[in-house]
């Protein structure tokens, strides 16, 4: 009886289920296969026989247990991957912001060459016409001299 006390004060505690990663129904189940008490009388045939079930139970409860450290490793792995993918997706929000500035830079310098492209253009054809007038003074005053 002193594996059921034993059970029944790791199924109340919850501390030792999460050490050992067992639910509180798998040990239950295990404190309840050494519990068992051996069949009287039936000789050495049935130790074999009871060692055989124990060896299967024993290689299910490793490859149980196998499975929570490989689930455990995966959930690891992936919270990783979470992170490197969340840094990226920072890293690349940053980088698109500064292309971003860089094309509202560009696009203002654009809009005041374009403002002082047009002022030059402005400029060249009131020059040209007053060059022009000077030409038509100048061929003035030479007819006239």
């Amino acid at each position: 009886m002193f594996f059921h006390e034993e059970a029944e004060a790791v199924h109340s505690s919850y501390f030792p289920v999460l050490e050992t990663m067992f639910t509180p129904s798998e040990i239950e189940e295990l404190f309840s296969l050494v519990n068992e008490p051996a069949s009287p009388g039936l000789g050495s045939g049935s130790q074999g026989s009871n060692r055989e079930v124990r060896s299967m139970h024993e290689r299910k409860l490793r490859r149980m247990q196998s499975n929570r450290e490989s689930a455990r490793r995966s959930r690891w792995r992936k919270k990783r991957h979470l992170e490197n993918l969340t840094n990226q997706l920072n890293r690349l929000r940053t980088e698109n912001q500064e292309y971003k500035n860089r094309l509202f830079l560009t696009m203002h310098q654009n809009l005041l060459l374009s403002v002082q492209n047009e002022r030059l253009r402005s400029e060249s054809v009131t020059l040209m016409a007053r060059l022009s007038d000077l030409y038509q003074n100048l061929g003035t005053m030479m007819i006239s001299q």
